[in-house]
């Protein structure tokens, strides 16, 4: 009966443990904290790009990974399109700013 009890708890510490690992970060994966804090960034850079007057930013797509947003879809100049990267680089915990837009 006592093998079967450190048995049961060794069992219950392995799926603890296991569970836990599950929602660590990786390179290729975030953690549930840095998701919501991308997310978080994302919304941000969203309200930005929507309170600039001078931007269609409709078209504009943003995703967020660890701190790197990434621009995507279309705009109708470069100027417009560099305008959007500055807009976004002031939101804070913005770390870096891939620019993917495409003029139409």
């Amino acid at each position: 009966m006592k093998l079967f009890k450190v048995l049961a708890g060794a069992l219950a510490a392995v799926v603890v443990a296991l569970t836990l690992s599950a929602c660590a970060p990786t390179a290729k994966q975030e953690g549930t904290g840095g998701y919501i804090d991308d997310t978080v960034i994302t919304t941000k850079v969203k309200a930005q790009l929507l309170n600039d007057d001078e931007l269609k930013s409709r078209e504009i797509n943003v995703e967020t990974f660890k701190g790197r947003v990434q621009l995507s879809g279309f705009v109708s100049s470069p100027q417009m399109a560099n305008r959007a990267v500055e807009v976004t680089r002031t939101v804070k915990g913005v770390k870096s700013v891939v620019n993917n837009m495409q003029i139409k």
